[in-house]
């Protein structure tokens, strides 16, 4: 087998240079050890955003370029960029006064070229009350609103990915890349099916590394990365009702608690991680973590680990810089060909996987001289969901047979952990995901033809999955995490500590 260009990577970044090759006409195989958007891109905080805080670190070409960038992808993939508003309440005694955060959004709106998914305003206290009655009042000063948008990440890959095989390129999950030599017209490489073991060979002209925290693994690569964990929680959203996203301080950086239909999102967390890369997991003080600050802000929800549905988390494949806090590090990408005819790809935020694919393809276009058009990614729509089978969105569909047909027949679904983790979302959002698992299970048995055996140990790889993803839930609730006091209020009020420079 000969191909063009070999993508190594199922997450965002890979499926948006997949798509931008075979748009071009690029000949492309792309291949991902695990399932499509298994790693990184599943587990993110599902923003399309500019980042607030860069302005604050004076990074305006950052700003700039991914807020341009989230307004590109309201327009081409409608379907998985949903304006969001965000409420930033403000305090007295604070580095952060309204004023200055009033200045801060409307820079922010010029920024997207006056085409931001909604005008930012601020409200005085009044007005926060109105808005939001549950969140803590005194000492308030108001808060100021401003827009980013809301995606489903793992959603994103797979309709790209989708559409990359619309457009010609070879799409393959569970197939391990394991090793490449140089030849005198690029690269013969083998690759291996982590399901059967079977190995084949290929010849390629050129190879880009786009396997994220993955990347320094691969000898060929020229990376290092600064992986970073961020956790995310989801509560039923009658225990924490927020109409729009809201920001949430601790002393160095913020958290968000996101509206997901009947769920709320809290997080994020940004540490420093240096576990085991396939499985990242949210651990008690993470959990505690975020519920303390959150319970700052919402003394009345008084949220505990019982509340906590589901956890996920995942790893930010930061380019390495071993000086600063985890979340002061840039998140601009880079591109770099490290051995003739290879590439790896760090760096970068999930707004931004378009421009990567963009500029990454150029270079390897160029380089290897291929016979290929200008980018088109910014023109035709990404494929959505068709209305007989509304399958993708930012919110989950509903579990039917119909859906799981789709996504096995349609989207290289071929576990079950592929369906109810990151095709659906189910995993996260149900209320009872076991039994909605079983039913699941049932149904991709009979379309894929798995005998009782199989059917049990599917069930019993997701239980396992399921378990370690609750393990920190309950170790908490035995400890009683959660209802904890407001950390550093007064008689007066709460009166967060937001430094200059505080993540957002």
């Amino acid at each position: 087998m000969t191909t063009d260009l070999l993508v190594i990577g199922g997450g965002v970044v890979g499926a948006g240079i997949a798509r931008d090759a075979a748009m071009r006409g690029v000949n492309t195989l792309l291949v991902e050890q695990a399932d499509f958007a298994s790693g990184t891109s599943s587990r993110s905080s599902r923003l399309l955003h500019g980042g607030i805080r860069y302005l604050a670190q004076g990074k305006l070409p950052l700003v700039l370029e991914a807020s341009r960038e989230k307004c590109l992808l309201r327009q081409v993939s409608p379907h998985l960029a949903e304006p969001l508003p965000f409420l930033f309440p403000t305090y007295k005694r604070t580095m952060w006064p309204r004023w200055k955060l009033a200045v801060g959004v409307r820079i922010y709106d010029l920024l997207c070229g006056r085409q931001n998914f909604g005008r930012s305003s601020h409200l005085s206290a009044d007005g926060l009350r109105q808005v939001l009655p549950a969140v803590e009042l005194s000492d308030s000063t108001g808060a100021v609103r401003y827009f980013d948008g809301f995606t489903n990440d793992a959603r994103l890959v797979l309709d790209t990915l989708a559409s990359a095989a619309k457009h010609g390129a070879d799409i393959h999950n569970y197939t391990r890349f394991k090793a490449a030599v140089r030849t005198a017209t690029g690269w013969r490489v083998t690759l291996e099916c982590t399901r059967t073991g079977a190995s084949r060979e290929l010849t390629c002209t050129g190879i880009i590394n786009a396997t994220g925290v993955w990347s320094p693994q691969l000898a060929q690569s020229d990376v290092k990365i600064r992986p970073t964990k961020g956790v995310h929680l989801v509560v039923c959203r009658a225990r924490l009702e927020v109409p729009e996203a809201v920001v949430v301080t601790d002393d160095s950086r913020v958290l968000f608690a996101i509206p997901w239909g009947d769920r709320t999102i809290l997080g994020t967390t940004d540490t420093d991680y240096d576990g085991p890369l396939d499985d990242p997991a949210c651990d008690a003080n993470d959990l505690a973590y975020i519920l303390e600050h959150v319970n700052r802000y919402f003394p009345h929800a008084n949220l505990t680990a019982d509340d906590v549905l589901s956890t996920w988390a995942g790893l930010r494949p930061l380019v390495a810089d071993p000086n600063g806090k985890p979340s002061d590090i840039s998140r601009k990408h880079e591109i770099r060909m490290a051995q003739p005819g290879w590439w790896d790809v760090t760096g970068g935020k999930l707004t931004t996987y378009r421009l990567i694919a963009e500029q990454a393809v150029d270079r390897a276009v160029k380089k290897l001289g291929l016979d290929a058009g200008a980018c088109r990614t910014s023109e035709p729509l990404i494929d959505g969901a068709p209305a007989e089978v509304p399958y993708s969105g930012c919110r989950p569909p509903a579990l039917s047979k119909a859906v799981v047909e789709h996504f096995v027949r349609n989207e290289w679904a071929v576990h079950l952990t592929d369906i109810m983790i990151r095709r659906s979302s189910w995993t996260h959002y149900l209320e009872a995901p076991e039994e909605a698992a079983e039913k699941v299970a049932v149904w991709m048995g009979k379309l894929l033809g798995w005998d009782a055996e199989h059917l049990a140990s599917e069930l019993g790889h997701y239980q396992i999955w399921r378990a370690r993803s609750r393990a920190c839930i309950d170790q908490a609730a035995e400890s009683r995490i959660g209802g904890t006091p407001l950390h550093g209020a007064t008689q007066a009020g709460i009166v967060p500590a937001i430094p200059q420079g505080a993540s957002l």
